[in-house]
């Protein structure tokens, strides 16, 4: 690596691009925090009947600010009986809630869309400080998590049930949509703010009481979540924040109390928590990895696919679960244009800490961790014959060597065949596997094991709507690289990216999150005539 011109260089001698990493000013000139060594470390706690409670386990995660590498806090581990402690509290205090009618639940809610709105800057700082999140997509973290919020002050429409009136003499029929009573959660790293709040808003909102077992790489935010909430009004227990690993996870799985559990996160642990808590008689839903593909067919507007793969491939570092990973253009003069599109697009992005300002393009990944395995997971695809056509594994940022930042990559030539295609790799990384035809790009997004988001670019209303009625993937973007429902949508992929029958947010968080009972009445009119023995056949 080279310094010229403010510029951070690359240059390898494997490939036949030099990858040029443009660094913003603030971010270049910025220089790293003074008297490191003397940078004080939070404990966090658990937040449990509505006060901040301290760890009894004696175990502890490491929190990093990922741009640094410096550990910042230490939070709790819980054990299972901290956790069963959590949930006897929210037990004791959901019936009364459940009791309180719909329309004040909403209005909790109202009050807490006020608070968020009110301390969006502090969420977001929390959230960038911990998770490495540009602020600008930090905001948008707790927005897309606000706007389900705002969906969920609908309940007292959406909690309606239905009536059958006159369903036979003096007989009526109606059904009664009731809280399942104490339901859990347990939410990933990638979003602190956005997939808390897609799962205790509905929960909430029907009358029930809600467990969170946030990740425990990024603690701050969902603490502040449950704290603005009883400021807003909930009372105390309904909402319980219990800080956790694996202990705590199987201690929700099997707590007979908990009735049901939604999980966002990795395929092979949704596989788990899906069979065990489905055995142990939970409702479940968990949604698992992703490959996103994005078809780009020749008479697509090559500019704007280029602009939203860079976007949906790099931005927040490639650690969501929608990022498109795979790009997929058909025919070699497609490609090749693509690929020739990308690469100053992708040679330019600004990739610092938060604190570089509002124009840095993405952070650094969570952990050093998942720096070494999304640098493992490059070399097996130089190895396995696909062309680095841009390389960032030598990137380094000044002032910040220390931090977990991945340079921007982009692989040319990637057959299915190859781990990279196959696996996730949660990072800054852009695939590109080449389609002779439009029939063989639909069937690398058909035929992956992963079915969670794709996209198509064409400018051909035809190709789209078959494309749109044929992939066996839950989210379909057209002309959207990205293609996140809005709140009062569902959000949900298909094969190995969900495990369950019910989507989040949208109509079936209402469905998952309540139980329907159904009431057959009858008041006969006239005179009695004494007891029947036989159930009367309706006129």
């Amino acid at each position: 690596m080279t310094k010229t011109q403010g510029y951070d260089v690359v240059r390898n001698p494997n490939v036949y691009i030099r990858a040029v990493y443009r660094l913003c000013t603030p971010c270049v000139r910025l220089s790293p925090p003074k008297n490191r060594s003397l940078i004080m470390t939070t404990e966090f706690t658990h937040f449990i009947g509505g006060e901040h409670v301290k760890g009894t386990s004696g175990r502890f995660a490491d929190v990093f600010n990922p741009a640094t590498g410096e550990v910042q806090g230490r939070v709790p581990l819980a054990t299972a009986a901290e956790l069963d402690h959590a949930v006897t509290i929210a037990a004791a205090a959901q019936p009364k809630w459940a009791a309180t009618n719909p329309q004040r639940r909403a209005r909790v809610l109202m009050a807490f869309v006020g608070l968020l709105n009110r301390d969006m800057d502090k969420l977001a700082e929390a959230l960038s400080r911990e998770h490495g999140k540009t602020i600008p997509d930090a905001k948008g973290d707790v927005q897309r998590g606000l706007e389900v919020v705002e969906y969920c002050i609908g309940a007292p429409e959406l909690l309606k049930g239905e009536y059958t009136d006159g369903a036979g003499p003096g007989i009526d029929i109606y059904s009664m949509r009731q809280a399942l009573g104490v339901t859990a959660g347990i939410t990933p790293f990638n979003f602190p703010a956005m997939i808390p709040m897609w799962m205790f808003a509905p929960a909430i909102a029907c009358g029930n009481a809600f467990i969170l077992k946030p990740s425990e790489r990024d603690p701050s935010v969902p603490l502040m979540l449950a704290e603005l909430l009883e400021e807003a009004g909930l009372p105390a227990g309904i909402i319980q924040v219990v800080n956790g690993d694996k202990e705590a996870v199987d201690a929700i799985i099997d707590n007979d109390t908990i009735q049901s559990i939604g999980f966002v996160g990795s395929t092979p642990i949704a596989e788990y928590i899906y069979g065990r808590g489905c055995s142990n008689g939970k409702r479940v839903q968990c949604f698992g990895g992703a490959k996103n593909h994005m078809i780009i067919m020749p008479d697509a507007d090559l500019d704007q696919a280029a602009d939203a793969l860079v976007g949906a491939g790099y931005g927040a570092a490639g650690e969501r679960c929608m990022a498109i990973s795979v790009a997929v253009p058909v025919g070699e003069e497609t490609a090749d244009r693509l690929i020739e599109k990308l690469i100053p697009r992708i040679e330019k992005l600004r990739v610092g800490p938060y604190t570089g300002g509002d124009d840095v393009d993405y952070g650094p990944v969570v952990t050093a961790a998942a720096k070494a395995n999304i640098l493992k997971m490059i070399e097996g695809g130089i190895d396995a014959g696909a062309e680095l056509v841009v390389d960032g594994r030598g990137f380094k940022l000044q002032g910040y060597e220390d931090g977990f930042f991945v340079g921007p990559h982009l692989f040319d030539r990637v057959t299915p065949d190859m781990e990279i295609y196959q696996k996730e790799i949660f990072g800054p990384v852009l695939s590109c596997v080449r389609a002779a035809s439009y029939e063989e790009a639909l069937g690398l997004a058909m035929d992956h094991e992963m079915g969670n988001g794709t996209a198509i670019f064409t400018r051909d209303g035809d190709a789209a709507r078959d494309f749109a009625s044929r992939v066996n993937v839950g989210m379909i973007g057209i002309n959207v690289p990205i293609p996140v429902p809005l709140a009062y949508h569902t959000f949900g992929g298909w094969k190995k990216s969900v495990f369950g029958d019910l989507n989040q947010h949208g109509p079936d968080a209402f469905k998952f999150y309540t139980r329907t009972k159904t009431v057959t009445s009858r008041w006969p009119s006239g005179i009695k005539q004494g007891g029947e023995f036989n159930f009367k056949a309706m006129d």
